[in-house]
């Protein structure tokens, strides 16, 4: 099992803030910074909602879902749960596991309840008193599957107590101490200021920590630099594409020191022929590329480089640099499904914002979510009788007209096949 840096985030008044304890606030834009560890390599997330009221915790809510929206690493969300549906909200906004604080005793009665309703996979214990660990030692291990524990001390005692893995905060230690404290078996990963504030060095950090023996989710490279065939100049090119809508974005080159300083940072590095010298890319822009994959084609003389682009791949702005058609034939798009559904959308968003008369999606709009509603509910009856009928077309023409209908739908509570397509993903 790979152990896990976590970084830690503690919403207070829609800012973040260093954390429990102090108030003192470390960013205005919470969603950036939560970005910012994402792409920096952390493994994993912990939001903790500090806030008093119920209008504060459902902003806190709003931001915990755009949160969720934008990083690409599972997040844990924790605080304010008072009753199951506090844990529901936590999961509908994108996290993938919700934390019971055990300093209540009624979020340990709701411990076996979520867990089954959720599932244990779902479930995460929040505590600092070590005596939770061996007083509800049965329950936590039926129904969670992990230990946040914010003890300040007795670490070693709360890992031989936790039936299950735990991440451990970690106060300011040595890297030798952080190293004892990742070999231990219990201990999943680590979270706390000292991990925060090491946020920009975690891709070297990680190599660092499985040089010596900790199995970490670092970018290591399978193919050293030699094993490379390089062109006439001694560079490789690259190809660089978007790793979720597999877009080609651009082709740069790389020269051994790119090549290791991609490995070790997780941004896409380059060399600049033009300029003579390396060149990360985004540097002066923002339009960062985070490494998702690297592979090699069967000559080893060019590199697939699959990437989390921040903004457009162009320096004209285009998200491609290839938008200059030579040729095309009009039959030449493929059917790519999500496209199909995305073009659709599109054209409902559109109709939504520009209405059309005579349309029959303005009209939907116009009767309102109860007209929507009815109408979701007939052509999902049409898919029930369809389906009794030998005739396949017939099943799929309500489907289609099913899916139509809840694109309208989405557009009118507001959400994004990109939502929905994350949601899927993480099932």
């Amino acid at each position: 099992m790979n152990k896990k840096l976590v970084a830690s985030l503690f919403l207070y008044e829609k800012e973040a803030v260093t954390n429990f304890d102090d108030l003192t606030v470390i960013s205005e834009d919470p969603v950036s910074l939560a970005k910012m560890y994402s792409e920096q390599h952390a493994d994993e997330l912990i939001i903790f909602d500090l806030s008093m009221g119920d209008k504060e915790h459902d902003e806190a809510l709003d931001i915990i879902k755009e949160i969720c929206n934008v990083v690409e690493i599972p997040v844990i969300g924790a605080g304010n749960v008072k009753r199951t549906e506090d844990i529901k909200k936590l999961l509908y906004a994108g996290c993938q596991k919700a934390a019971l604080n055990y300093s209540k005793d009624s979020n340990v009665a709701l411990t076996q309840e979520v867990s089954e309703r959720f599932g244990k996979e779902k479930i995460v214990i929040a505590t600092g008193d070590l005596n939770n660990l061996t007083d509800f030692f049965d329950v936590i291990e039926a129904y969670a599957c992990e230990v946040i524990y914010l003890g300040k001390d007795n670490f070693k005692a709360a890992y031989a107590a936790s039936p299950i893995p735990l991440i451990s905060w970690v106060p300011e230690i040595s890297l030798d101490k952080l190293m004892e404290t990742l070999r231990n078996d219990k201990v999943s990963g680590v979270m706390g200021t000292m991990v925060n504030e090491n946020a920009a060095q975690f891709a070297s950090l990680k190599m660092l920590l499985k040089d010596n023996g900790i199995p970490m989710s670092a970018l290591e490279a399978q193919l050293c630099w030699e094993e490379f065939k390089k062109n006439s100049d001694g560079f490789v090119p690259v190809i660089v594409q978007d790793y979720r809508t597999e877009v080609v974005l651009m082709l740069a080159y790389m020269n051994r020191q790119a090549y290791e300083k991609t490995l070790s940072t997780g941004k896409m590095t380059y060399w600049s022929r033009s300029r003579d010298c390396l060149w990360v890319k985004g540097e002066t822009s923002g339009h960062f590329q985070y490494v998702k994959s690297l592979t090699a084609d069967c000559d080893k003389d060019t590199i697939l480089a699959k990437v989390s682009q921040v903004g457009p791949a162009c320096h004209t702005g285009k998200t491609s640099c290839f938008f200059n058609t030579i040729m095309e034939k009009e039959d030449a798009a493929a059917l790519n499904p999500l496209k199909v559904f995305e073009d659709v959308f599109a054209v409902i968003m559109d109709r939504k914002e520009h209405p059309k008369e005579g349309s029959y999606t303005n009209y939907l709009f116009d009767k309102g979510i109860d007209k929507i509603l009815k109408k979701m509910g007939e052509e999902a009856t049409e898919i029930v009788i369809a389906a009794k009928n030998p005739n396949p077309n017939e099943i799929k023409y309500e489907i289609s007209d099913f899916l139509y209908h809840m694109m309208v739908l989405m557009a009118e509570k507001g959400v994004t096949w990109d939502e929905i397509t994350e949601e899927l993903s993480k099932r």
